[in-house]
């Protein structure tokens, strides 16, 4: 499951609904956008199945998540649904869109760089280069990290050498 896409109208409807439905955590991107929306499909019994994948096993918003779905699904009249949680394949910076890293800028937040999703990771005994983290408010690759965890545990918290100005950085994983 891959953000699918829409397999009928009535379908094409509910995701252009969920489209909406912002991040709690982070009110500028839906979940669409950050890859949380991962299906929406009909079961057998021809309920309304919504799929969302957390950003991390013990993301305290999901449950935030599936209640702001219950209620614009229940807000458009799209009738019988529930909203179930998969933990695999896990969450990866690689399913936030290009729009969305966009916005995350514009709100002040660096988003993750590079892509996370490698088949094979080689066994290294130096460390690993370490990518600069771009201030999402000067431009500036000069900055530093002040703390492990920023606004949220999928964040950390950086400074700007250059403007001086603390932001948040959506770790990359």
């Amino acid at each position: 499951m891959t953000n699918a896409a829409p397999q009928d109208a009535s379908l094409e409807h509910v995701w252009s609904v969920l489209e909406a439905v912002p991040d709690p955590e982070i009110p500028v991107v839906s979940i669409r956008e950050l890859g949380i929306l991962r299906d929406v499909r009909r079961s057998v019994d021809g309920v309304l199945e919504v799929v969302i994948t957390p950003t991390y096993s013990g993301c305290p918003a999901i449950s935030q998540i599936a209640e702001d779905i219950a209620h614009a699904i229940d807000d458009a009249n799209l009738g019988a649904h529930r909203v179930e949680t998969v933990l695999a394949p896990a969450w990866t910076t690689d399913w936030i869109t290009d729009e969305a890293r966009d916005k995350l800028r514009r709100y002040g937040i660096a988003p993750p760089a590079g892509q996370c999703a490698q088949t094979e990771k080689p066994i290294r005994f130096l460390p690993y280069k370490k990518e600069s983290v771009v201030c999402p408010r000067c431009g500036s690759s000069h900055t530093e990290k002040l703390a492990q965890f920023g606004s949220t545990a999928c964040k950390a918290l950086y400074r700007c050498v250059a403007c001086k100005e603390p932001f948040d950085y959506f770790k990359p994983y």
